[in-house]
């Protein structure tokens, strides 16, 4: 009896306390595999976003740039002429929500605007924030700040959120 036993697991491949030990290690592999497959996408979307988030914060100093101090004298059917920081709401974030990005929700898309004078000679250094209605001079300075706050989910890992933010900046030339 004992020899017919014997046979029968040496034909079957091998003893019978290990058949299910492969599927076990393919799943525990695959799922670590799988994670850090999700995690690189995950990882790569958020870079995709962040371009797309520098983009935004360079459009929005050239919409605020155009529409200096001079804007409305040029055209007065200009859309938001003659913008500064006590402009009513906040138009250069509408503009940027305006844009459409793919992939980007805007509602969680903020956008920060400020205006700076010059510490030196025009298009010297702009240390000095300005905060009165002449912030849109010829020779100041517009900084855009664009920030995105990114769910970052990678399977068997804590959902986190990734702050992405880019600031651009340029002086008033007209």
């Amino acid at each position: 009896m004992h020899l017919r036993a014997t046979i029968r697991r040496q034909a079957s491949g091998g003893d019978v306390t290990e058949t299910g030990s492969t599927l076990v290690e393919v799943a525990l592999s695959s799922a670590v595999l799988l994670s850090v497959i999700f995690g690189i996408m995950q990882v790569c979307l958020a870079l995709y976003t962040y371009t797309f988030i520098s983009e935004a914060s360079r459009e929005a100093t050239r919409y605020a740039v155009v529409r200096g101090a001079s804007s409305c004298t040029v055209a007065p059917t200009f859309p938001n002429c003659n913008l500064n920081p006590t402009s009513a709401g906040n138009p250069i974030q509408t503009y940027v929500t305006g844009l459409g990005y793919p992939g980007l929700n805007a509602s969680i898309l903020t956008v920060t605007a400020s205006w700076w004078s010059p510490s030196g000679p025009p298009g010297n250094t702009w240390t000095t924030a300005c905060t009165v209605s002449t912030c849109n001079a010829v020779g100041n300075a517009v900084s855009v700040q664009v920030t995105y706050a990114f769910p970052l989910s990678i399977p068997f890992w804590k959902n986190a959120t990734v702050n992405l933010s880019s600031t651009s900046q340029m002086m008033i030339s007209e």
